[in-house]
């Protein structure tokens, strides 16, 4: 249940310094948790410093030391008490910058503790008593703690003014190090306003900052954040380059502990990336750097996980003791209770696979411990953690009170704190216990609630280190689903309004979710966007949605004019699975076409035939599919009803769902088309020989402007896209489609162009004229990906075409070149709309003699308006 593992830490970057604590909240210690490092300097000269002002620091320190260590309470306990001893004392005796140095303190554990509005109190003191004082740098320190404040209580924007004062106030103190950890802190609140650009900028400049510096600490610290900032918008390859530099700088100046978090880190960006073995390597090295540090301890959990994720479980079973054993000695902590709270959720994992090797009310002694400490240090947060990891536990073993009972009290302390990253958690969970014990109407309460927090959330879930990134596939998504599962589940037993009502909510959550795979995968907020009705778009259109659930596959159709209708073939993940492979291994052209048929006729049978009849006898003539799952990576044309396929009665269109769909397409007629492609085989892709013959084609068509092989750079691209407003944009080129946003790209001759990149490069006029077709005929989705497609969709809203015409698969052959100058032929004739061009361009080669195998014609889909 991998949801506790992912929101349970939105990433915070909360100071100007940070330490090299390396920490992951809960289940995978992959996060870094930039706790501020509580910095000073000397209040007095030396010369005249006296026993008090010495007394004064000691204290302070010892509060640290307790900070540091995740105690807390403790260290406001400590500072609480200085701060009221402080203000009774003369100016003489403790100056104004000193007081205001331990109210900031304060300010910072109160955040820590979720205590806010007694941070806001000590803050507010803080900042008034370092004015007063006239320091810079205390000033600088206040604002930083404020500004966290804002980042943390949900005022972003007062986050990035409150630290372009705090930058403004360690520049005029003459504090590098301030100012550059300050600028990353900044950077971070832009990337959560959506401010992708301008944070990116920021970080060049902070880049371009510790370039010429000499190897030190901050050096080092610097790197690190900026890796952490490159992660949160998915750019693995510049976090991985900045974490080796800074290991080697930290290797170099002896800094075994920062050398140690380093390599924790890499591990932790390595297994992000799917490189299992190479993470546990990067793990071990972390382990025998500092043996005995907290950072080995996180190191140790987190390869043991692997070792359980990759069924190594005699190497996991090895490990266990240890780690249990070096969990008992540890002192009452945050870090403790989080260490057996990830321990315990590993160790459920492991349980599932090899039940006789972990005994599970050990683990549930271990975490009820974990609870107590998190009691007697006054801390909520961790609290909540480890009561609701203890009900998980419960759930698995079925004593379904017991667990109900801990999730509620794990909710009511993340409520109390106004911890919505963590509500989210235990509200599921919720959810997930009132469904098994058969009380349907508040297990959908509870569902409601997670999924509202969860949009609450939206912008935040992205901020996260995508280090520790939730996959959402196996962490958010299944709220969504096991929701609309709930929902569907008697819907067709209930009168016509709660029929309604039922089936009306499941669409939007279905869109919904679209919307939220589309934001994680570009780890930024793709649109705000608001729900239509199919009606509102085309009044001859039917959309389609298949939702796959756990053990069936619903249907919801929605026709203009008509309520929805929900139908509903039950199903097990295997033999949807099978049909899918079948299906798609029968669409090579190895395979004779009418090898195509069983598997196409059953997706037919699952999809359309419980609604056929309607839609006969309806006015639809076009199916628009909000395609979900592995049904992405499955081409609707080649759906077959026994007789013929489904293109030879509709037009076919997908969408990421009818909220991302634009109004109003402009009508094409002659229009500006710019073609551009590569025929060549350039940095390591085989040649595409037919692209010549399809450019002139479209050339001789439509009058193209084109743009071949060598003339096909990024740059001339840019500048031809700046100069006219193309309605159409062709590229035939190879490109691929991934689940992941680093491996989706188009190629040109001298780069590729990532699909983050596209909004930019295609409009790039002043004037933000959209473009209205986009048209890929070369690209194909990524190998071994069961979710490649999702790319595609990517692809097509990044553009910011009204509609995308896009291959699945890529067809090195003349027919992709003749279906293409059918398409454009088409396209051009009055009232054409572009779904129908695209129809009948596919049946122009079904119908031929040489390419009526579906694996000529069936790969080419419209994303976007189909008219």
């Amino acid at each position: 249940m991998g949801l506790r593992k992912t929101i349970a830490k939105i990433i915070k970057l909360k100071s100007s310094l940070y330490l090299s604590l390396i920490w992951g909240c809960f289940g995978f210690w992959c996060a870094i948790a930039v706790l501020p490092t509580i910095a000073y300097r000397p209040t007095a000269p030396p010369a005249i410093a006296n026993a008090q002002t010495n007394s004064f620091l000691a204290e302070l320190e010892r509060g640290k030391q307790f900070y540091n260590a995740g105690k807390f309470t403790d260290a406001v306990s400590i500072w609480a008490a200085l701060a009221a001893r402080a203000d009774l004392e003369s100016p003489e005796a403790v100056s104004d910058r000193q007081r205001a140095l331990v109210h900031n303190f304060l300010g910072i554990g109160y955040q820590e503790l979720g205590q806010f509005e007694r941070a806001q109190t000590a803050i507010a003191r803080a900042e008034t008593l370092a004015r007063r004082s006239g320091d810079r740098f205390a000033i600088a320190q206040v604002l930083n703690t404020r500004g966290s404040y804002y980042l943390k209580t949900g005022s972003t924007e007062e986050a990035v003014k409150t630290w372009e004062a705090a930058e403004a106030a360690y520049r005029e103190a003459d504090d590098l190090t301030g100012v550059i950890l300050t600028r990353i802190d900044r950077a971070q609140a832009l990337q959560t306003l959506g401010l992708y650009r301008q944070a990116r900028d920021l970080l060049e400049q902070v880049a371009r900052q510790l370039e010429p510096l000499p190897n030190s600490a901050l050096k080092v610290r610097g790197l690190q954040s900026l890796a952490t900032s490159a992660n949160v918008v998915g750019d693995r390859d510049r976090s991985q380059a900045l974490l080796t530099e800074a290991l080697a700088i930290a290797r170099s100046i002896g800094d075994r502990s920062s050398t140690a978090a380093i390599l924790f880190q890499l591990g932790n960006t390595i297994r992000s990336r799917g490189d299992l073995e190479t993470a546990v390597d990067y793990y071990t090295q972390a382990i025998d750097e500092r043996p005995e540090s907290q950072t080995a301890l996180q190191a140790r959990l987190n390869r043991w996980s692997l070792w359980v994720e990759g069924d190594r479980l005699a190497e996991a079973k090895a490990d266990l003791e240890g780690i249990r054993d070096r969990l008992q000695r540890l002192a009452p902590s945050r870090f403790a209770v989080y260490a057996w709270v990830n321990f315990g959720e590993t160790a459920v994992s492991f349980w599932r696979k090899a039940p006789e090797r972990v005994d599970l009310k050990e683990i549930a002694v271990g975490l009820a411990t974990a609870a107590d400490w998190a009691r007697s240090i006054a801390d909520p947060r961790a609290e909540s953690y480890a009561l609701g990891e203890l009900g998980y536990v419960y759930e698995q073993t079925r004593q379904w009170e017991e667990a109900e009972a801990l999730t509620r009290r794990a909710l009511m302390r993340a409520e109390a704190i106004g911890a919505r990253e963590i509500a989210a958690i235990w509200e599921w969970q919720q959810g997930r216990l009132l469904k098994v014990r058969g009380e349907g109407d508040r297990a959908i309460v509870a569902y409601e609630e997670a999924v509202k927090t969860l949009t609450s959330l939206r912008r935040d879930l992205l901020a996260i280190d995508p280090e520790v990134q939730f996959s959402f596939r196996d962490r958010v998504e299944p709220v969504y689903r096991e929701l609309v599962a709930l929902l569907l589940q008697d819907v067709d037993r209930l009168d016509p309004p709660q029929r309604q009502a039922r089936l009306e909510r499941s669409r939007q959550l279905v869109e919904a979710l679209q919307l939220a795979e589309l934001d994680n995968f570009f780890r930024e907020v793709c649109l705000d966007v608001e729900p239509r009705a199919i009606d509102a778009i085309d009044p001859h259109a039917a959309a389609i949605y298949p939702i796959v659930l756990d053990r069936s596959l619903s249907v919801i159709v929605s026709l203009p004019g008509q309520p929805l209708q929900h139908y509903r073939t039950d199903l097990s993940e295997a033999e949807m699975s099978a049909t899918f492979k079948q299906l798609r291994q029968s669409l090579n052209p190895v395979f004779l076409p009418e090898e195509v048929l069983p598997g196409a006729q059953k997706v037919y049978d699952w999809l359309i035939r419980p609604i056929a009849d309607e839609l006969e006898r309806s006015s639809v003539d076009t199916l628009v599919f909000v395609l979900d799952g592995f049904l992405r990576s499955l081409p609707m044309a080649v759906l077959h009803d026994g007789e013929q396929y489904i293109i030879e009665k509709y037009n076919i269109a997908l969408a990421p769902g009818l909220h991302l769909v634009e109004s109003d397409p402009l009508q094409l007629t002659e229009t500006q088309t710019l073609a551009a492609g590569l025929s060549e085989a350039r940095q390591g892709f085989s040649a595409l020989p037919e692209v010549t013959d399809e450019i002139d084609d479209i050339r001789a068509t439509v009058g193209a402007r084109v743009l071949l092989n060598q003339e096909f750079e990024r740059d001339r691209l840019e500048q031809n896209l700046k100069e006219l407003p193309f309605a159409i944009v062709h590229l035939a080129t190879h490109g691929q489609f991934s689940s992941k946003a680093e491996d989706t790209f188009l190629l040109t001759w001298n780069s590729k162009i990532n699909v983050k990149d596209l909004d930019r490069l295609l409009n790039v006029r002043q004037d933000r004229v959209g473009i209205e077709l986009l048209v890929l005929s070369a690209c194909q989705t990524a190998k071994g990906d069961d979710r490649a497609a999702l790319g595609l969709a990517g692809v097509a809203v990044r553009s910011g075409a009204r509609s995308t015409v896009a291959t699945l698969w890529s067809v090195q052959d003349r027919s992709t070149a003749n279906l293409m100058e059918e398409f454009y032929r088409l396209l051009l004739q009055p009232g054409m709309t572009k779904a129908r061009a695209l129809r009948q361009a596919q049946q122009s080669l079904l119908y031929s003699e040489n390419y009526r195998h579906p694996y000529y014609w069936a790969p080419f889909v419209l994303v976007g308006h189909w008219r």
